[in-house]
């Protein structure tokens, strides 16, 4: 476990950083799906199989995982030791599927936003966690310190597809 006993009564610079820049990144995903239909969210308007209502669930749930790791490093698994129905269900992450709404995907998201916002406070930034077993990582271990850039960097990322994507449906965009 990474967290201690009691959030700090204020945060340190660097705490209040890494949750500005992961507010910023939020605001920059959520902002680009705002009026959206949940039609309209599950479409695919470019040559990607993205959609941005999958995107929020695929943001969502890779925060989720993250954030997991931070209090557990065995929650994320080997690659090796994925099934194909582990596969098939991560798939699922990236399609707002019949059922399923925009506003109940951004819920999602806001659930998992607090929870991880709460652990930037809490969280031995410098704590030394062993990662899974996974061709994409080089490294064994990450610094929850970074852990949560990462958070921020795939939020980022994300969003930035989210706005290529909304101004190919509907010529709407982020910025500019």
């Amino acid at each position: 476990m990474t967290t201690s006993t009691a959030a700090p009564a204020v945060l340190d610079a660097e705490r209040q950083d890494l949750l500005a820049m992961l507010a910023k990144a939020r605001f920059f995903l959520r902002f680009t799906v705002q009026n959206l239909t949940d039609e309209q969210a599950r479409e695919r308007p470019t040559a990607s199989e993205l959609t941005l209502g999958g995107l929020i669930k695929h943001v969502a749930a890779t925060e989720r995982a993250w954030a997991d790791f931070l209090v557990d490093p065995s929650s994320m698994r080997d690659m090796d030791t994925m099934t194909e129905a582990d596969f098939a269900q991560r798939e699922l992450d990236f399609r707002l599927l019949p059922g399923e709404t925009l506003a109940d995907a951004l819920a999602t998201y806001q659930q998992v936003a607090e929870r991880t916002d709460a652990l930037v406070g809490t969280v031995d930034l410098n704590a030394a966690l062993t990662l899974p077993s996974a061709p994409w990582f080089q490294e064994s271990a990450w610094s929850a310190r970074r852990v949560l850039m990462h958070i921020v960097a795939e939020t980022a990322q994300h969003a930035g597809h989210a706005d290529i994507i909304r101004e190919s449906l509907d010529g709407q965009k982020t910025m500019g």
